[in-house]
Order: C-alpha cells, then sequence, then structure tokens
C-alpha cells in the first residue's frame, strides 16, 4: 500500500510540473500587452451619406491637436475616456464610443447630428438647427435643407421653427417642394415652393407655452395647412396655371385667397379670387401623382355647369321678350308726339273751315227759331 501511494504522488506531481512548463513557456513567448503599441485606428461615421458635417480627417485632426490619437502608442496609455468626451463636445456630434481590439486596434464610432433648417435671421444670426431643437453652428459643409429667413430670434427658432420644419420635412412632397420659409415681423409665415412663380402665406402660428403641447400644436397648424394647400395645388392650379397667381393666402379657414399676377385692379372681380374647400377642392387622393377629378365629381361639375346654363337661358328669354314689347308699344307713342307736336298745314286749314261751318250753322239756327214760331200761330 505504501508503494502505491508514493506512485500516485509522483505521477501528480509530474503532471503538475509538466503543466507549469507549458504555461511558462507560452507565457514567455507571448507578447506584453501593456508594450503593445496602437497599429491601427478605425473612425466610422454612420450617417455620413446624409449628413456630412464631419468627416474622419476632422476627427483626426481634432485627437492629433489634444495629443490623444492613438496610432503609434501603447495600449496601455490610450485613454478612451477621454477620447469620447473630445469628441461629444464637438457640435455636430451626437454620440461617440471607443474601444479596443484585440491586435493593436482602436475602433471609434460616431453619429452626427441631424439637421433640419439653415437659419439666416435679419440680425446677421446664421445657424442650424437639429431635430432636438438645438442650435448647431454654421458650418463650411453646404445642405440641401430648407432656409429660413426674416426675424427670427434664437428662441423662436428653437420653440416654433424647429418643429414646423420637421413637419415639412417629415413628408415626401414638401420636403422637396419647400426650399424657403419667411418670417415677418408680425411672426406670420411665408412659404417659397421650388415649382410655381408664388408665395404660400400660412398666417400667425399659434402660441403656446408648454414645450411637450407646444411641439404638437405648431405640428398639427403646419399639417393643417399644407393639407389644404395640396388640395389646391391638385384641384387649383391644375386647371388655372401654376403661373397664375404670385400669393396665395391660407391664413383664413375654410377658404383660399389667390392674388392674380396680371396685377388688376382690387375693383374687378377676378382680382381676388377666393376658392371654398367645400365647394372646390374636395378630397385629397392617396397617391402624389398629378391629380385629376375623378368621374363623380366630374359629372357633378358638368350637371352644376348645364344647370347654371339653363337658368341664365330662361332667365334672358323673358327679358327679350320683354324688351321686344317695350320697343313694339314705345314706338307708336312716339308718333303720336310727333304728329300733336307737329301738326301739317293741311289738316290745319281744314280744322279752319270746320269751326268756321259750326259757327254758321249755329248763326242760321239761332235767326230761323223765331219765325217759325210765328207761323205757328197764324
Amino acid at each position: 500500500m505504501r508503494i502505491h501511494w508514493k506512485k500516485a504522488l509522483v505521477i501528480t506531481t509530474d503532471i503538475l510540473l509538466a503543466g507549469y512548463l507549458v504555461l511558462a513557456f507560452t507565457a514567455f513567448n507571448k507578447p506584453d500587452e501593456s508594450q503593445r503599441l496602437c497599429t491601427r485606428v478605425n473612425i466610422d461615421i454612420q450617417d455620413k451619406a446624409t449628413n456630412g458635417f464631419i468627416n474622419a480627417q476632422e476627427i483626426k485632426n481634432r485627437l492629433e491637436k489634444e495629443h490623444l490619437y492613438p496610432l503609434s502608442q501603447p495600449m496601455r496609455n490610450v485613454s478612451l475616456r477621454e477620447m469620447e468626451e473630445l469628441l461629444k463636445a464637438s457640435p455636430f456630434v451626437k454620440t461617440a464610443e471607443c474601444y479596443k481590439t484585440e491586435g493593436g486596434t482602436v475602433n471609434i464610432t460616431l453619429t452626427q447630428r441631424m439637421p433640419v433648417v439653415r437659419v439666416k435671421a435679419s440680425n446677421g444670426d446664421d445657424y442650424y438647427l437639429d431635430d432636438k431643437d438645438c442650435i448647431m453652428p454654421n458650418s463650411h459643409y453646404t445642405s440641401d435643407l430648407i432656409i429660413a429667413t426674416g426675424d427670427i430670434s434664437k428662441p423662436f427658432a428653437t420653440h416654433y421653427l424647429s418643429p414646423m420644419s420637421k413637419a415639412i420635412m417629415a413628408h415626401p412632397l414638401w420636403s422637396n417642394q419647400i426650399e424657403q420659409i419667411n418670417v415677418l415681423p408680425d411672426k406670420t409665415i411665408e412659404l417659397v415652393p421650388r415649382v410655381g412663380h408664388h408665395i404660400v402665406g400660412l398666417g400667425a402660428i399659434p402660441y403656446n407655452k408648454y414645450k411637450s403641447k407646444r411641439n404638437a400644436v405648431v405640428t398639427a397648424f403646419i399639417e393643417k395647412k399644407l393639407n389644404r394647400l395640396e388640395k389646391f395645388y391638385r384641384y387649383g392650379l391644375s386647371q388655372a396655371g401654376w403661373n397664375r397667381y404670385s400669393y396665395i393666402n391660407l391664413a383664413f379657414d375654410n377658404q383660399i385667397i389667390c392674388k392674380r399676377r396680371d396685377g388688376k385692379p382690387a375693383r374687378e372681380e377676378d382680382d381676388l379670387h377666393t376658392l371654398s374647400e367645400s365647394d372646390v377642392i374636395g378630397d385629397v387622393p392617396e397617391t402624389h401623382e398629378e391629380a385629376r377629378p375623378t368621374e363623380e365629381q366630374a359629372s357633378k361639375e358638368k350637371a352644376k355647369t348645364t344647370t347654371a346654363e339653363k337658368e341664365k337661358k330662361d332667365e334672358a328669354t323673358p327679358k327679350k321678350a320683354e324688351k321686344k314689347e317695350e320697343k313694339k308699344t314705345e314706338k307708336p307713342q312716339h308718333a303720336e308726339k310727333t304728329t300733336k307736336e307737329k301738326p301739317s298745314t293741311h289738316t290745319a286749314d281744314k280744322a279752319k273751315v270746320r269751326t268756321k261751318d259750326k259757327a254758321k250753322e249755329t248763326t242760321s239756327h239761332t235767326k230761323g227759331e223765331p219765325k217759325k214760331e210765328k207761323t205757328k200761330k197764324h
């Protein structure tokens, strides 16, 4: 029994010694991670296809300026936390994440802030507004965004202009059609479209001091106005022509007031052409193609026009008959007046002869009456 335990002890010690030697050999050949250098830096910008405010070269320059660029630096000296804080401080960076991988690689992943409108105010301010209602400084990068001009203060821009721009950009039609927002001194809004030489007036944005409600109120206001404008584009300008009007006013409910481009005086009826939503505009089709009136709408319009024409004809026929009768009656009256005013000389002579004959008859009767009485007495 003693010999058996001794053999087992020798075997276990041999196994442990062999394992220790293997571990020592591998650890000796493995390079020291503390002495490993950074051999590669990967900079990944997530949304660079849509936004181009920053690029990989600018990120590299920013890190090098602060002596934080990790390339050729010992991996143990690379401070990921400092790199992230520096990148997040950029006004164009929304999120930043830095991490290490095996082989001496440092990865940097960034997401940019999403601009929705560029502001060029009348007071000289020039900046961007992002989707979080925050101000972004101007950049050398030019983006195809809506430009807001006019009397714009920074509080008005963050409270009202930003949610309004987001509502426009969310619609595929208006994000391509609207190119400029103009704010007048009384805070009424005007839109300048890409297609059509006209200006669209929206009126004043409703005021609300609570941020949670304000965004919803502004969004509902813009969506309502743009829905009416879309109907007018489809059923109004498609018939009247895109260049007929110079100003389209949507400030009033249930009507759209358009000012003609030819500048006719205001006393003419067609100077301000008023269209009623319920009568003229109708429903909006779901597609964004150039809409045409449906068969029902076309038949209704034809019926209206035919009935209107019949009513006009019915009204016109009695008027014409009355005019003809008046002309017929007026002609003999006019003749009588002329004869009375200007009698001929022949008729005047006849009248004189008749008066003389009547006078003779009266004298003869008066003289002959007493003679007859005398003869009767005898």
